[in-house]
């Protein structure tokens, strides 16, 4: 009998999202949430930024973690006939990757870095993409099993020395 490889059929969610025609930041930040990245969300910044329209932002909690993140995002995104980046930095010290789309960038960060950096709380004043509605219902966490899904885990908290910085 021959199968498929599994690694060539896109996460189930992802490729719902493509399916349904969704915006490419929706999928990479859904393809980025299959490899468990922490508080996925999408902000867009287009209005107040020319060089992209959206940031999509997450987090591993370890430098294993971030890898397996920025992976998936390129890999599921290559499944659905989605962009390739224009260019990727960050990979020599993992801390904060980033793939750059040009209408999107992808921000993917270990914990530590994420709070000290406080992208949220940089554009704050640009409307937060709400993405996870975007998946269809049947596919929605818990859907298939009943399970309770526990809450999104919070945003790392701000480094407080940079809070009180002066810029």
């Amino acid at each position: 009998m021959n199968e498929i490889d599994p690694k060539y059929i896109p996460d189930p969610v992802v490729a719902a999202l493509a399916a349904d025609g969704r915006p490419w930041p929706v999928i990479a930040a859904a393809a980025a949430d299959s490899k468990l990245g922490a508080a996925t969300l999408i902000l867009a910044v287009g209005d107040a930024l020319a060089v992209t329209d959206h940031f999509v932002i997450t987090n591993g909690s370890n430098s294993r973690q971030v890898k397996a993140i920025v992976d998936e995002v390129e890999h599921q995104l290559t499944l659905v006939d989605g962009p390739k980046p224009l260019r990727v930095e960050g990979l020599d010290a993992l801390d904060w990757v980033l793939l750059d789309y040009g209408d999107f960038v992808v921000h993917v960060f270990a914990e530590e870095a994420r709070g000290y950096y406080s992208l949220e709380r940089l554009w704050k004043d640009c409307e937060q993409v709400d993405w996870r509605p975007m998946v269809p219902e049947h596919l929605q966490p818990g859907a298939r099993t009943g399970a309770t899904v526990s809450p999104e885990p919070a945003i790392p908290e701000p480094d407080p020395i940079v809070e009180r910085a002066t810029w």
